[in-house]
Protein backbone atom coordinates (compact mmCIF):
# COMPACT_ATOMS: atom_id res chain seq x y z
CA UNK A 1 0.00 0.00 0.00
CA UNK A 2 1.20 3.35 -0.72
CA UNK A 3 2.87 5.91 1.59
CA UNK A 4 0.92 8.86 0.36
CA UNK A 5 -2.34 7.46 -0.36
CA UNK A 6 -2.52 6.00 3.41
CA UNK A 7 -1.86 9.64 4.69
CA UNK A 8 -3.51 11.25 2.27
CA UNK A 9 -6.81 9.29 2.05
CA UNK A 10 -6.84 6.76 4.40
CA UNK A 11 -5.62 8.27 7.93
CA UNK A 12 -7.72 11.31 7.78
CA UNK A 13 -10.32 8.79 8.06
CA UNK A 14 -8.65 6.34 10.80
CA UNK A 15 -11.30 7.95 13.41
CA UNK A 16 -14.45 6.20 11.37
CA UNK A 17 -12.57 3.23 10.52
CA UNK A 18 -11.14 2.56 14.42
CA UNK A 19 -14.64 3.24 15.73
CA UNK A 20 -16.54 -0.01 13.15
CA UNK A 21 -13.80 -2.03 13.87
CA UNK A 22 -14.07 -1.64 17.99
CA UNK A 23 -17.73 -2.23 17.63
CA UNK A 24 -17.22 -5.25 16.06
CA UNK A 25 -14.30 -6.90 17.90
CA UNK A 26 -13.85 -7.97 21.23
CA UNK A 27 -9.69 -8.10 21.77
CA UNK A 28 -6.90 -5.64 20.58
CA UNK A 29 -5.22 -8.53 18.37
CA UNK A 30 -8.91 -8.78 16.51
CA UNK A 31 -9.39 -5.38 16.17
CA UNK A 32 -5.62 -4.62 14.80
CA UNK A 33 -6.63 -7.13 12.36
CA UNK A 34 -9.97 -5.89 11.46
CA UNK A 35 -8.75 -2.00 10.59
CA UNK A 36 -5.58 -3.85 8.46
CA UNK A 37 -8.01 -5.43 6.30
CA UNK A 38 -10.26 -2.86 6.31
CA UNK A 39 -7.43 -0.17 5.15
CA UNK A 40 -6.19 -3.07 2.52
CA UNK A 41 -9.90 -3.20 1.07
CA UNK A 42 -10.13 0.61 1.17
CA UNK A 43 -6.87 0.57 -0.87
CA UNK A 44 -7.29 -2.37 -3.43
CA UNK A 45 -11.10 -0.78 -3.88
CA UNK A 46 -9.69 2.72 -4.65
CA UNK A 47 -10.32 2.02 -8.57
CA UNK A 48 -13.80 1.81 -7.62
CA UNK A 49 -15.08 4.80 -6.06
CA UNK A 50 -16.90 6.35 -8.59
CA UNK A 51 -17.62 9.75 -6.92
CA UNK A 52 -21.29 9.44 -6.45
CA UNK A 53 -20.91 9.41 -2.55
CA UNK A 54 -18.59 11.08 -0.28
CA UNK A 55 -15.38 9.22 0.51
CA UNK A 56 -15.84 8.96 3.84
CA UNK A 57 -19.33 6.76 3.01
CA UNK A 58 -17.00 4.72 0.54
CA UNK A 59 -14.50 4.56 3.41
CA UNK A 60 -17.61 3.36 6.26
CA UNK A 61 -19.48 0.79 3.49
CA UNK A 62 -16.01 -0.75 2.60
CA UNK A 63 -15.04 -0.89 6.40
CA UNK A 64 -18.47 -2.27 7.54
CA UNK A 65 -18.20 -5.01 4.58
CA UNK A 66 -15.19 -6.07 6.08
CA UNK A 67 -16.21 -6.13 9.89
CA UNK A 68 -19.60 -8.13 8.64
CA UNK A 69 -17.43 -10.94 6.88
CA UNK A 70 -14.44 -11.48 9.28
CA UNK A 71 -17.05 -10.98 12.30
CA UNK A 72 -19.00 -13.92 10.65
CA UNK A 73 -16.05 -15.90 9.55
CA UNK A 74 -14.69 -15.63 13.09
CA UNK A 75 -18.13 -16.65 14.51
CA UNK A 76 -17.70 -20.08 12.17
CA UNK A 77 -14.72 -20.63 13.89
CA UNK A 78 -15.30 -19.82 17.28
CA UNK A 79 -18.15 -23.01 16.75
CA UNK A 80 -15.42 -25.04 15.81
CA UNK A 81 -12.92 -23.92 18.78
CA UNK A 82 -14.57 -22.78 21.79
CA UNK A 83 -12.49 -20.99 23.92
CA UNK A 84 -12.41 -18.06 26.28
CA UNK A 85 -10.94 -14.51 25.07
CA UNK A 86 -9.29 -12.78 28.07
CA UNK A 87 -8.66 -9.33 27.39
CA UNK A 88 -5.53 -8.00 28.35
CA UNK A 89 -5.20 -4.30 30.42
CA UNK A 90 -2.64 -3.34 27.97
CA UNK A 91 -4.72 -2.94 25.46
CA UNK A 92 -4.87 0.87 24.16
CA UNK A 93 -8.23 0.04 22.21
CA UNK A 94 -9.78 -1.54 25.13
CA UNK A 95 -8.42 0.41 28.21
CA UNK A 96 -11.51 3.21 28.47
CA UNK A 97 -13.86 1.48 31.11
CA UNK A 98 -16.71 3.76 30.11
CA UNK A 99 -15.68 3.05 26.22
CA UNK A 100 -15.94 -0.27 26.87
CA UNK A 101 -19.55 -0.50 28.41
CA UNK A 102 -20.99 1.64 25.40
CA UNK A 103 -19.24 -0.77 22.62
CA UNK A 104 -20.46 -3.52 24.87
CA UNK A 105 -24.00 -1.75 24.30
CA UNK A 106 -23.44 -1.24 20.64
CA UNK A 107 -22.79 -4.79 20.07
CA UNK A 108 -26.07 -5.83 21.79
CA UNK A 109 -27.95 -3.80 18.16
CA UNK A 110 -28.54 -6.27 15.28
CA UNK A 111 -26.06 -4.75 12.52
CA UNK A 112 -28.26 -2.32 10.87
CA UNK A 113 -28.72 -0.63 14.00
CA UNK A 114 -25.07 -0.90 15.06
CA UNK A 115 -24.39 0.51 11.65
CA UNK A 116 -26.83 3.17 12.01
CA UNK A 117 -25.59 4.25 15.63
CA UNK A 118 -21.92 4.23 14.40
CA UNK A 119 -22.99 6.62 11.70
CA UNK A 120 -24.89 8.80 13.55
CA UNK A 121 -22.19 8.54 16.27
CA UNK A 122 -19.45 10.20 13.49
CA UNK A 123 -22.30 13.32 12.99
CA UNK A 124 -23.53 12.37 9.45
CA UNK A 125 -26.44 13.96 8.12
CA UNK A 126 -29.54 11.17 8.27
CA UNK A 127 -29.78 11.61 4.58
CA UNK A 128 -26.33 9.78 4.50
CA UNK A 129 -26.84 7.62 6.77
CA UNK A 130 -30.61 6.64 4.75
CA UNK A 131 -28.05 6.67 1.48
CA UNK A 132 -25.38 3.86 3.27
CA UNK A 133 -28.72 1.55 4.44
CA UNK A 134 -30.69 2.22 2.24
CA UNK A 135 -34.18 3.85 3.25
CA UNK A 136 -35.59 6.68 4.07
CA UNK A 137 -34.14 9.78 6.32
CA UNK A 138 -37.39 9.75 8.46
CA UNK A 139 -36.86 6.35 8.88
CA UNK A 140 -33.66 7.08 10.57
CA UNK A 141 -34.82 9.69 12.49
CA UNK A 142 -37.11 7.44 14.01
CA UNK A 143 -34.42 4.11 14.59
CA UNK A 144 -31.70 6.41 15.65
CA UNK A 145 -34.44 7.43 18.43
CA UNK A 146 -35.44 3.96 19.30
CA UNK A 147 -31.49 3.08 19.13
CA UNK A 148 -30.63 5.29 21.59
CA UNK A 149 -33.37 4.29 24.07
CA UNK A 150 -32.44 0.74 24.02
CA UNK A 151 -28.56 1.61 24.21
CA UNK A 152 -29.92 3.55 27.34
CA UNK A 153 -31.54 0.59 28.98
CA UNK A 154 -28.61 -1.25 28.04
CA UNK A 155 -26.48 1.02 29.71
CA UNK A 156 -28.80 1.61 32.66
CA UNK A 157 -28.46 -2.01 33.54
CA UNK A 158 -24.98 -2.26 33.10
CA UNK A 159 -25.33 -4.25 29.44
CA UNK A 160 -26.29 -7.95 30.42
Amino acid sequence: MSNDFYTTSILPHAGLIIKICRAYTDSQEDFEDFYQEACLQIWKTREAFQQKSKWSTWIYRITLNVCLTLSKKKQRQNRKVSFSNELSEHNSAFANEHLNLLYDAIKKLSEVDRAIILLHLEENPYKEIAAVIGTSANNIAVRINRIKKQLKELLDGKIN
